[in-house]
């Protein structure tokens, strides 16, 4: 593309979950096509993006990746600011890391956006022959908590790009809906300003207020 500023929306997405759960290769195989055999544990934060077409607009997608280990725990709160989705990730083969996933979710909600859009992930699904998280198991947690579901494998890029654009079409469809409303509002906020000097007694202006803005 021309330039760096030839976007029209920047959405932030957080990967969370366990280490050693492929946080890291799911970044790099979406941002960057790339999988690292190495798995060493992310230190600290880092981010990668990569500009992708919705709906004929433009978005740069910045997502973010941090260590899952408890004493990087600290970093919470700007980590989760102004992120617009998550991907909340386990490994299929090690149930422990499913078992996380609802205290994930409770530090995810008491940080981020009550709209982010969320998506349960399973990762390493290359690896079914060592499947201790069954899929249904998966699908069933992600319903009853309104999440997206999907297994990924960032080994072989499986579900890689349908799991990181789903989340970014759902904070996309968010957004064109939040314009939306947000133009309702302000037709509603020009009843009221009209109405704020009515002519006439104060009952007629009641009156007036209670047609124009629904009965309210």
């Amino acid at each position: 593309m021309g330039s760096d500023e030839s976007y029209n929306f920047v959405f932030k997405v957080v990967l969370i979950g366990e280490s050693g759960v492929g946080k890291s290769n799911l970044l790099s195989r979406f941002t960057k096509n790339e999988f690292s055999h190495d798995s060493r544990t992310t230190i600290g934060v880092e981010f990668s993006t990569r500009t992708v077409m919705l709906d004929n607009y433009t978005i740069k997608a910045q997502i973010w990746d941090t260590a899952g280990l408890e004493r990087y725990r600290a970093i919470t709160s700007a980590y989760y600011r102004g992120a617009v989705g998550a991907l909340l990730v386990y490994d299929i083969s090690k149930h422990l890391t499913y078992e996380s996933a609802d205290r994930w979710l409770k530090e995810l909600f008491d940080h981020a956006d009550p709209h982010i859009v969320v998506m349960l992930v399973g990762n390493k699904r290359d690896m079914e022959s060592v499947r201790t998280v069954p899929t249904e198991e998966g699908k069933d947690f992600a319903e009853k908590r309104g999440l997206l579901f999907m297994e990924t494998s960032a080994l072989d890029s499986t579900n890689v790009e349908d799991a990181f654009t789903d989340v970014l079409l759902g904070a996309f469809s968010q957004r064109a809906e939040q314009k939306v409303a947000s133009r309702e509002v302000t037709r509603g906020s020009i009843c009221a300003v009209t109405l704020s000097n009515p002519v006439g007694p104060k009952s007629e202006a009641h009156g007036e207020r209670r047609n124009c803005c629904g009965g309210s």
